[in-house]
């Protein structure tokens, strides 16, 4: 690939309607939906290639038989300090800590774009309150351990600890942030 850049990646891709192929961990998973939105935002058509797993992908855009790839860092970064492929931006609203010579997106072009991934701890509906602040105290006690913190790190997670509620709103809020794409782009989870 040619580009070094996301402006040049758009370019590219709205000179070539279709002719760039994108692999993701599979349908329906945040890469596939990553690249639908960054699609959708910057108004390019490039090619879904779905693979049962990020590495597979990985392969193949070493490879070279795809051009383009969101991923998480953890799997993407080793390639590209290994010059292995090429990393144009972070999805993230603010610069990762972790390759922070790469823009972002939002500062390559896409004003409005933040995509990230999250992890949190789930109970079933109905858990007792008593339950939830338990285990909530017992996460957030472990999550300030210096040790904790340094192996989340090392896997390119970011400790956050919010509240229950305030985790359960952003759940309710993400969930229907992506139904709308999924809607808007006919995505399919297979």
């Amino acid at each position: 690939m040619p580009v070094k850049s996301v402006a040049e990646l758009i370019k590219l891709a709205k000179e070539k309607p279709g002719a760039l192929n994108y692999g993701s961990g599979g349908s329906g998973t945040p890469p596939h939906l990553a690249t639908e939105l960054f699609k959708q935002m910057a108004g390019v058509q490039m090619v879904h290639v779905p693979y049962k797993t990020i590495p597979a992908a990985i392969t193949d855009l070493v490879g070279g038989q795809l051009q383009v790839m969101f991923t998480v860092g953890p799997a993407g970064l080793p390639q590209i300090k290994a010059g292995r492929i090429r990393g144009l931006a972070v999805s993230t609203a603010k610069r990762s800590a972790f390759a922070p010579e790469l823009p972002t997106v939002a500062e390559s072009g896409l004003p409005d774009y933040d995509v990230f991934g999250w992890n949190g701890v789930l109970v079933t509906a109905g858990t007792p309150r008593p339950v939830i602040e338990k285990l909530h105290s017992l996460f957030i006690s472990a999550m300030k351990d210096p040790e904790v913190r340094k192996r989340m790190a090392d896997f390119g997670f970011e400790p956050i600890g919010n509240s229950p509620e305030d985790f359960g709103s952003f759940v309710k809020e993400d969930i229907a942030r992506w139904a709308k794409l999924v809607k808007e782009t006919g995505a399919k989870v297979e």
